[in-house]
């Protein structure tokens, strides 16, 4: 089979994904192989090729938003059939038994792999997965509409639930890239108001006609405080401002797997009146089961641009550089 693959950690700029003839992968006990239709780039993506999260596994095929359809089953599976459209996303292994796992909580599971680096990822003709972790999907999506849920939709749907938003509040969403146009789609849906700061100005637009009520570069210029605010902005130095722009009571919620330092925060202006701090870690499968419900039942169209699949360095880079407008989409085959 084709895959795109990396075989040293550099930065994104130097293409170090290299297109390779690879042996088609074989599933174990309770998984199962999936042909890949399509798979969505994602910015963790790049921390794993630039090497800014511990690298795990070299040679690695990256990629973790993955579509593609049930080719073959490993012994033990029980729900999934050959021929079924099914996604992959990036949790891909838990203990099942551990204080998190019982608890609703598999997504801090200390035993956790996850697709794309522990593994082989989508950017790939073939990938296997467990059984268990393998999301059926609506068919409300073309198979374009689902990758971008299955990463950017899932992360921002934690995200979303960990900033506590209020019924009809007002949110504040900092960068507006893949996770946070699909967060926005659920904040309007849910008669929320919603406050966009990016710094690209193509990004601005599209929040303006997608309906952010306010859309501008600096937090300082925001019309009003808000009850919630979502960073997916890996830079700690922006954690203050947005921060600052909480009314009493409020929660920041900071979506990425990585973030720069941040800074001393003035207990006072940033976190005082029961302003809270809160990261977000991966996600569990019921994540991922009630944003695909949600998603289609408004039903949410990721905007998306799609690339080749020996482009993949390309389309890494025209994300790093913030020239993707919604979410880039490798192409792995046509049916």
């Amino acid at each position: 089979m084709r895959a795109v693959v990396l075989t040293h950690t550099a930065p994104i700029e130097s293409s170090p994904l290299r297109m390779l003839n690879r042996v088609v992968p074989q599933p174990g006990p309770a998984e199962v192989r999936v042909r890949i239709r399509c798979c969505a780039v994602c910015r963790t993506d790049l921390h794993v090729i630039e090497g800014e999260l511990p690298t795990q596994r070299l040679p690695l095929v990256p990629g973790h938003q993955v579509v593609g359809i049930v080719d073959a089953l490993g012994a033990a599976c029980v729900s999934l059939t050959i021929g079924q459209r099914v996604g992959i996303a990036w949790l891909r292994h838990t203990c099942g038994t551990c204080e998190f796992c019982t608890r609703g909580q598999e997504n801090l599971c200390e035993s956790s792999l996850f697709t794309g680096y522990h593994a082989d990822g989508g950017y790939a003709e073939y990938a296997v997965v467990p059984e268990a972790f393998a999301y059926e999907l609506p068919d409300v999506f073309t198979d374009s509409d689902a990758a971008p849920l299955l990463c950017a939709g899932i992360i921002g749907y934690r995200a979303l639930n960990r900033c506590n938003l209020p019924d009809g509040g007002r949110i504040a969403l900092f960068g507006f890239g893949s996770s946070a146009h699909v967060v926005m789609r659920i904040a309007l849906h849910r008669g929320c108001e919603v406050f966009v700061v990016s710094r690209g100005e193509d990004h601005r637009e599209l929040a303006r006609s997608m309906g952010a009520s306010w859309v501008g570069g600096d937090a300082a210029d925001m019309p009003a405080k808000v009850d919630s605010a979502i960073s997916f902005a890996p830079v700690g130095r922006l954690v203050p401002a947005s921060l600052a722009t909480l009314r009493k009571g409020g929660t920041l919620a900071l979506a990425g797997i990585y973030m720069t330092d941040v800074p001393v925060l003035d207990y006072e202006r940033h976190l005082f009146y029961e302003r809270d701090l809160r990261s977000v870690t991966a996600n569990t499968r019921a994540d991922g089961r009630a944003l695909l419900t949600e998603a289609a039942r408004i039903p949410i169209r990721p905007r998306v641009t799609e690339y080749a699949m020996d482009d993949a360095n390309r389309a890494l880079q025209d994300l790093k550089a913030d020239r993707i407008s919604g979410t880039g989409v490798l192409r792995i085959a046509a049916d």
